[in-house]
């Protein structure tokens, strides 16, 4: 729980005035029993009924001093805990924001959301506790064992045999929950990781009719989740009812002996209903305990789970002097470079790739699944840096510029078009959160989708459901695209963007961009072979390596990978711009 001490220094003022407040509130609690020892041994014994009315004032002063220190204990322990979980949570999304795509990789999505929800909840519920009961019952047990005590030493004797062996119970509520509530957070992991899968991919499974088997994969989760937090309760309420018992017994010994010595006159009545509530506040004390016990090893647990991701370094952090990229040309360059996956065996996924593309240039990138594509042009933002070799931006080597200042001067459609829930419109301005309203609808024309969106009752402020669920794959595509051309990037990268748009949209589509952003530097990937074919140059993947680069006309003699994909998807005897290329 390292990463607490930042939230500490932060609310330690509140924190420990909320700790004041619960002090009074002890205190109040543990001089009641020996008041009403008073009352009953002096007032009560010798019938001094002004002494009982002052006591019985005295007792009403210290139990409304009490209960003002429980109220503002529960204002600020509260305010604490619901301004630290709120930081907390804050601070954890920033850091996986912050995260490259390699150690964003070593956590599944349904994780990360666990740990943003449920484990910051018992982390914040831990610390709201520390300043209501767990300080609480601690400084209860001590001081009404110190109480007693003073009350009468020899009958005290009895806590020297309670206190330890409830110690030990408690001692191995710990140990032995701590596993078990891991075990619970990882099944609650599995259960978002399925809810989040079927919920994201319900028409397939409406369209495969694959519900029965869903409810089983779902169900099963269920299962081992009822399982595995029952048999974690189960443990863990064994020793609660094993503290209140031996607590008891104590109680029962005490009644015991307390009553034979007051036959002997070695002890008042009062002391034995002092010494009573003591051991029954002891009881509650302990059973408190028990449950701080219960939470600590639950916030234990998510805390480490919390801690692996704070405490993740980053593997691609910005050059420590940092080249601003507007100062640089943008001429992309690749100059021998491999790249593997962080912890994958083999082949590099990429190998000796050497390309430069300049501004005004589109480049067209294809090749069969897997051939490494996507890997490629992922370089380009450094959402991964490169095993060996280098990208460079003019001269300059990415990894030595500023992060957010590259960024900001590309723009991606990505092979899934991502759409948010909101407005049309909300979505384009993605790319540029300022734009005005004639900016918005240029982008959408020149990704030709005005038309559409101003055939929509809202028009441009068209509610779009969860990933854009009301709209149909290509509309998505084209309205990703404007969302990039929106930002007038200097490098653009379409990957597989138009997989979803008819042929003769797309190269309207692909018009466009040459004719009103002269100034790009443009890549794009491709399953399709006519998406790049009238690109300035292709180039022609095969297993991380390039096999080919050129021109159409070129490769389709030069190049058999390239001729191989031409007469899959076109045919044999396929004629392009009254060029023949038979195979």
């Amino acid at each position: 729980m390292g990463f607490l001490v930042k939230y500490l220094k932060k609310f330690w003022k509140l924190f420990f005035t909320a700790i004041l407040f619960l002090l009074i509130e002890a205190t109040c609690d543990l001089l009641q029993p020996a008041i009403m020892s008073k009352i009953v041994d002096v007032g009560v014994a010798q019938k001094d009924m002004r002494y009982v009315i002052n006591m019985t004032m005295v007792m009403l002063m210290v139990t409304g001093a009490g209960a003002t220190g429980a109220f503002f204990r529960n204002i600020l322990s509260n305010k604490v805990s619901q301004r630290f979980g709120a930081d907390l949570r804050s601070d954890l999304f920033k850091k996986i924001q912050s995260l490259s795509f390699d150690n964003l990789d070593k956590f599944e999505s349904s994780s990360l959301i666990t740990r943003l929800t449920n484990d910051v909840t018992h982390i914040q519920n831990f610390i709201m506790g520390t300043m209501r009961i767990f300080v609480r019952a601690p400084l209860l047990a001590i001081g009404s064992i110190i109480m007693a005590f003073l009350l009468n030493a020899r009958v005290a004797m009895i806590l020297v045999i309670i206190v330890p062996i409830v110690g030990t119970l408690i001692f191995l509520s710990t140990k032995i929950g701590y596993p078990l509530f891991r075990k619970v957070q990882k099944t609650i992991d599995k259960i978002n990781a399925i809810s989040g899968e079927y919920l994201s991919g319900i028409r397939v499974v409406k369209a495969f009719n694959r519900f029965d088997y869903e409810v089983d994969r779902f169900g099963k989760a269920n299962r081992e989740m009822a399982t595995v937090s029952a048999t974690a309760l189960r443990v863990m309420a064994v020793f609660s009812p094993g503290i209140s018992l031996t607590v008891n017994i104590g109680i029962i010994m005490v009644l015991w002996l307390g009553g034979t010595r007051v036959n002997l006159g070695q002890m008042h009545v009062g002391q034995i209903i002092a010494f009573t509530n003591y051991l029954t506040q002891i009881l509650m004390s302990l059973t408190m305990i028990s449950m701080i016990f219960n939470a600590f090893v639950r916030a234990r647990a998510s805390s480490e789970r919390v801690a692996e991701v704070l405490n993740e370094e980053n593997t691609m952090p910005s050059a420590r002097s940092s080249v601003k990229a507007a100062s640089l040309n943008v001429t992309v360059t690749f100059e021998n470079v491999s790249f593997s996956y962080k912890g994958a065996h083999g082949e590099p996924v990429l190998r000796n790739i050497n390309l430069e593309c300049r501004p005004g240039e589109t480049t067209g990138i294809i090749g069969s699944t897997g051939s490494g594509k996507t890997s490629m042009v992922n370089l380009i933002p450094r959402f991964y840096d490169v095993t060996s070799g280098s990208v460079k931006i003019g001269s300059t080597d990415v990894r030595e510029m500023d992060l957010k200042d590259l960024r900001n001067k590309i723009a991606i459609v990505p092979q899934k078009s991502v759409l948010f829930t909101g407005t049309i419109i909300d979505n384009i301005k993605w790319g540029k959160e300022n734009a005005n309203g004639a900016e918005v609808e240029r982008a959408a024309r020149l990704a030709h989708a005005h038309d559409f969106i101003a055939a929509f009752p809202e028009g441009y402020s068209t509610i779009l459901g969860q990933g854009g669920v009301n709209l149909s794959g290509g509309q998505k595509q084209r309205i990703s695209i404007a969302r990039a051309i929106i930002r007038e990037p200097e490098i653009l990268i379409m990957d597989d963007s138009t997989s979803a748009v008819d042929m003769v949209t797309e190269a309207q589509i692909r018009e466009e961009l040459k004719t009103h952003l002269k100034h790009m530097t443009c890549f794009i990937v491709a399953q399709r072979i006519t998406s790049v074919m009238y690109t300035d140059r292709i180039i022609v993947l095969d297993n991380g390596v390039i096999v080919g680069m050129g021109k159409h006309d070129e490769l389709i003699q030069s190049c058999d990978v390239y001729r191989d994909i031409f007469r899959s998807q076109i045919g044999k005897e396929g004629i392009t711009n009254g060029r023949t290329a038979k195979a």
